[in-house]
């Protein structure tokens, strides 16, 4: 039996780097509709070069269809080699920007929802001195829950995460940034709402529902008597829990903030503010084996620089 000919022979072609950067792309989003804004491109187009990658590759990469979106064996392999050549081009691009005392290539930040009115403006100062120092660097904000900021950082789809952490991890760089307070609410229509605060007692809590967020999951509790919370409903985005509160069916956690800036303190009322309220620490994380390194870098001494602005201005 002769030697199986190699699917890539001779050199990669720019066309090879595009194909697999929209393999990444599409893997990253978790399918091609997902991937179509990210991309900039059509579901067909992008089902066009995935067809081609395979041929190219003479590999199945996917299933796509019904059953939704899946990476085979060799789709996983080959994703996994493409993260590695990504990052050693930004290695390679790196050590030529040095040279030169300028700086190109990409930043992905991956933003907890609902993130910017915890503190003031100072991300939007970060973003302001960042691009003044590296004009030349594309710039990518992507936002999402809290838990998936971290797992967008682990593996490797954002170069730096803003989000609250639920323990430490060791492979991780973090630098704390601001505060959150958590309180748990009841809305118009929840029996709860017009009851006087001194007849509500932490006991009658137990016949309620419950939306669980991720300080409500097990063993995450802040408090004891939350692992004993009737949990019917589950929403880890806050406009998502916010709306289940509304509807006066359940009682949930919302940062006091959010519920200030969407003007929902006459819709919403705290509940037990010294028994369950906690504070939540938003931190930038980056992995410290970052092939990014130089960019990531910048930018995270942009957003302790314009903390300690913050620090120094006082409550506005």
């Amino acid at each position: 039996m002769g030697r199986k000919k190699a699917a890539i022979s001779g050199q990669l072609a720019d066309i090879d780097l595009r194909l697999l950067r929209v393999f990444r792309a599409v893997v990253d989003a978790g399918g091609f509709t997902a991937a179509e804004i990210s991309l900039n491109l059509a579901n067909s187009t992008i089902s066009n070069y995935i067809s081609d990658l395979e041929k190219r590759l003479d590999m199945h990469l996917c299933e796509r269809g019904r059953g939704g979106f899946k990476l085979t064996e060799q789709g996983q392999v080959v994703y996994d080699a493409t993260l590695d050549l990504v990052g050693a081009l930004e290695q390679f691009k790196q050590r030529i920007n040095h040279s030169h005392n300028r700086i190109f290539g990409q930043l992905h930040v991956g933003f907890a929802e609902h993130m910017l009115g915890a503190h003031n403006s100072c991300i939007v100062a970060a973003v302001d001195s960042f691009s003044q120092q590296a004009p030349d660097v594309h710039v990518q904000i992507s936002t999402m829950s809290s838990d998936e900021v971290t797992t967008a950082v682990m593996d490797k789809q954002v170069d730096i995460g803003i989000t609250v952490l639920p323990h430490q991890y060791p492979e991780l760089e973090t630098l704390a940034l601001f505060d959150e307070e958590m309180r748990l609410y009841c809305a118009i229509g929840h029996p709860l709402f017009e009851k006087p605060t001194d007849a509500i007692t932490r006991e009658e809590l137990l016949h309620y529902a419950f939306v669980e967020s991720p300080r409500l999951m097990p063993g995450r509790e802040i408090h004891q008597d939350m692992m004993l919370w009737n949990k019917q409903a589950k929403a880890h985005h806050q406009e998502a829990r916010a709306t289940l509160i509304l509807s006066g069916h359940y009682l949930g956690m919302l940062p006091r903030h959010l519920v200030k800036n969407w003007g929902l303190e006459e819709k919403m009322r705290p509940l037990f503010t010294d028994t369950y309220s906690y504070i939540n620490t938003f931190t930038a994380i980056q992995r410290k084996k970052s092939t990014n390194k130089q960019i990531t870098t910048i930018f995270t001494h942009c957003l302790s620089q314009a903390i300690n602005n913050t620090s120094l201005a006082g409550p506005s």
